[in-house]
């Protein structure tokens, strides 16, 4: 018989911790989560959370850990159909080389929905709630996001070049705006203007995205100074640095998503501070691809909003945020032989609640508060390698992997139980993969 005193939830999920992420970066010890549809309606002792309500789903999650879902703040996800297919080479030659023309050759939507399945399953395992996509055809990662309930922030590419998906700027912006106005009713759907890079687009180009930016309110995502060779470039045909140059043509604004960020001078990083730009840092794809390490140090003491991204599968093999956030961690304690700077609780904010300022989105996601929407990811410390706690948050960051992700909720709803995905068969992407990985063995 139903208590008519108590209240009626959809799903209360009980853990022996939660970090909430807020601004006071509380970690609650055997506290409950109160969801009624997508939303978080009250966090309670679990003590008390069964005398105040009666929910549809339970789950006691004892020994784990309960974030706020991970947010992968630069990505292309499509490109995971390219993963291992160019290893061990620089970012120019990589590109030039290797990845544009298998792109010719291969990227089309049904290349783009089943490379974006493959990536957003393997995000969704890793504890990947919100993913910041660049990539084209965005129709194909638009349908593979919903499919698999996943929240997407999804880049309208714009290249000086032609490609498969457009043949100038112009067409790219026609295109995307296209996929905006389609999708713009979609809950778990976002758009930015994704301009690729300075040495990539013009300066006309870059005019009509401040405009189309200025006049509708979206975000702008680009690779910014990821190499030395980018900076020698841009000085050697502009007489400035690509911050500098995207200063001068009003890019570089509070709108600005900038992935990388690795070679700044101190008048870049003042012009980035000033203009309260969001930087993604990358640790594992500049080091892979030998970028170099950026100073998140100088980043941090200049007040400068920064998160972590994964880069694609090509460059980084991995779609694994609980890597980065350790890895971030590990470089600026190495990079600045300052071991208590990057503390676990900023680490694992820079997978949270940082990626959800950069993407506008920190009203509704990225802490675990009430009223914020149920994006949520339980990690199981219950394990050999996280053995023993004295610190779940240093645990969590420095001993645990995405192999502890036991449970991800996204909008409120399970897709993530036991380890197991839920409501995709495994075996059938895996399949689909290796399909892809035969054709492109030919090139």
């Amino acid at each position: 018989m139903t208590d008519i005193n108590k209240k009626n939830a959809s799903t209360i999920i009980s853990a022996s911790w939660i970090f909430t992420s807020n601004s006071e970066g509380q970690l609650l010890s055997d506290y409950s989560i109160v969801i009624e549809n997508n939303k978080i309606i009250d966090l309670v002792h679990q003590s008390k959370v069964f005398d105040e309500y009666d929910a549809d789903e339970i789950y006691q999650l004892t020994d784990h850990i309960l974030i706020p879902g991970l947010i992968n703040t630069h990505t292309h996800a499509a490109m995971s159909l390219f993963k291992g297919f160019a290893d061990d080479l620089p970012l120019q030659d990589w590109l030039n080389n290797y990845i544009w023309p298998a792109e010719k050759t291969f990227v089309n939507s049904s290349f783009v929905k089943d490379g974006s399945i493959l990536a957003l399953s393997e995000m969704i395992k890793a504890g990947v709630t919100t993913f910041n996509d660049m990539y084209f055809y965005p129709d194909a990662t638009a349908e593979a996001s919903i499919e698999l309930g996943i929240r997407s922030n999804i880049g309208l590419v714009v290249l000086d070049f032609p490609t498969n998906y457009a043949a100038d700027p112009e067409d790219y912006l026609l295109k995307g705006f296209e996929f905006r106005d389609k999708w713009r009713n979609e809950d778990l759907i976002t758009t930015s203007i994704a301009p690729h890079a300075p040495y990539s687009v013009s300066d006309e180009a870059f005019g009509l995205i401040n405009t189309y930016s200025e006049e509708l309110g979206i975000n702008i995502h680009i690779h910014l100074h990821e190499t030395q060779w980018e900076i020698d470039d841009s000085v050697k045909r502009y007489g400035i640095t690509p911050v500098q140059r995207l200063n001068n043509l009003g890019i570089i604004s509070p709108s600005l998503i900038a992935a990388h960020c690795v070679h700044l001078n101190d008048q870049d990083m003042a012009i980035l501070a000033k203009n309260k730009v969001s930087i993604v840092h990358n640790p594992s794809s500049n080091m892979k691809l030998g970028s170099g390490i950026a100073d998140v140090a100088k980043m941090l003491k200049q007040n400068l909003n920064v998160s972590l991204g994964t880069d694609s599968s090509a460059s980084n093999n991995r779609l694994d945020i609980m890597e980065e956030i350790r890895l971030a961690a590990l470089l600026l304690k190495g990079k600045t032989k300052s071991p208590e700077l990057l503390s676990a609780t900023q680490a694992i904010k820079m997978a949270t609640i940082n990626g959800a300022k950069a993407l506008g989105l920190d009203s509704i996601i990225g802490s675990i508060e009430k009223d914020k929407i149920a994006d949520l990811v339980a990690i199981d410390l219950n394990t050999i390698e996280n053995q023993p706690i004295y610190n779940p948050l240093s645990t969590l960051v420095y001993s645990s992997s995405k192999s502890d992700v036991s449970y991800v909720w996204i909008n409120g709803k399970i897709k993530l139980k036991e380890k197991k995905l839920v409501n995709l068969d495994e075996e059938k992407i895996i399949h689909m993969a290796k399909i892809w990985q035969k054709k492109l063995k030919k090139m």
